[in-house]
């Protein structure tokens, strides 16, 4: 198994709050060499720059607090909340069950990670509207 497999079916904790997820993003160093990956999009194949890292945060967290409407976060998960290397981002739009049991628990939007991310094939396209909105981040 290769390391991002291992981390990504490994333990991960929630980051439950808004006001933890907030604290949450100031642990993550943009310029410590994050993989920015959209899953459903080809996996990067270099780090992405500190700008771009700090971007994507800004943007990713502002379509979390206005997409995902409740009164807490509970979509965000890491290796470690004190020191992440690993961070799934679930699309408020395709939750399923993204915590629990599933027998076919739904795949990330988004994936930071300090290691390269490999492709994770979802069954189904992205909607255009989400490939928009990356291509508008990263294009």
């Amino acid at each position: 198994m290769s390391e991002f497999q291992a981390l990504f079916s490994g333990r991960l904790w929630s980051v439950m709050s808004w006001e933890q997820l907030d604290a949450f993003w100031k642990r993550i160093d943009p310029a410590a060499g994050w993989y920015v990956y959209a899953v459903g999009e080809p996996p990067p194949t270099e780090p992405a720059s500190a700008e771009a890292v700090a971007a994507f945060i800004e943007k990713i967290d502002a379509l979390l607090r206005r997409e995902h409407h409740h009164d807490y976060c509970g979509i965000v998960y890491a290796d470690q909340l004190d020191a992440p290397s690993f961070v799934k981002i679930f699309d408020p739009n395709n939750l399923g069950v993204s915590c629990g049991f599933s027998d076919n628990p739904p795949l990330p939007g988004w994936i930071l990670c300090r290691v390269p991310p490999e492709d994770l094939r979802p069954a189904a396209p992205l909607p255009e509207g989400r490939k928009r909105w990356w291509r508008a981040l990263f294009g």
